[in-house]
């Protein structure tokens, strides 16, 4: 893994962290929650086929399930495959506060560029530009996709207590990695 990529899924992965506790302390979310070491999992090896796609061009998702399929991991895999794009979207189910370890990754990534949390406007400029190559129809199908991610992102933040502008501020006080996985 090239260590630009390496630095963005650690970024993730203290994004992800950060929900995952905000959600744990809402009172509302004290039901069931994705599991802690499979969201940890799941961000840190989310780009895991990224390096070896970038030349190929092969769907790094995909792959990077795949690895984790053949590695013995379902449950991460599933995580790594949708991190791009979910395949189920549940407003009924975030509306009760629920969350699985997949959705909390997914919004993660959104949420990082390169290694910076960015808003979801500034991460979609990015993705419009970088993957959408002037294609009116790969643009439509990432404006869905980041329309989702907000409708997400809202239902996310509706019972915690921080607002998505200070995901930059939490972030940078929180290590999810110093504690064991």
């Amino acid at each position: 893994m090239l260590a630009n990529i390496r630095a963005h899924s650690l970024m993730v992965t203290r994004v992800a962290a950060v929900l995952l506790q905000e959600l744990a302390d809402c009172q509302k979310s004290q039901r069931a929650q994705p599991e802690a070491n499979l969201v940890l999992a799941g961000a840190l090896l989310h780009d895991i086929a990224k390096t070896q796609c970038l030349d190929s061009r092969c769907n790094h998702a995909q792959e990077g399930g795949d690895i984790c399929l053949e590695l013995g991991f379902p449950e991460v895999a599933e995580v790594v495959l949708e991190h791009v794009i979910l395949s189920e979207f549940s407003p009924k189910r975030y509306a009760d506060g629920l969350f699985l370890a997949k959705e909390l990754v997914y919004y993660a990534d959104k949420r990082v560029r390169h290694e910076e949390i960015v808003s979801l406007e500034e991460r979609l400029e990015y993705i419009l530009e970088r993957y959408g190559k002037n294609n009116a129809v790969r643009h439509n199908l990432i404006r869905e996709n980041f329309s989702q991610c907000q409708q997400l992102e809202s239902f996310l933040f509706s019972p915690l207590t921080m607002q998505p502008d200070d995901l930059k501020r939490v972030v940078g006080h929180h290590d999810p990695l110093a504690r064991e996985l």
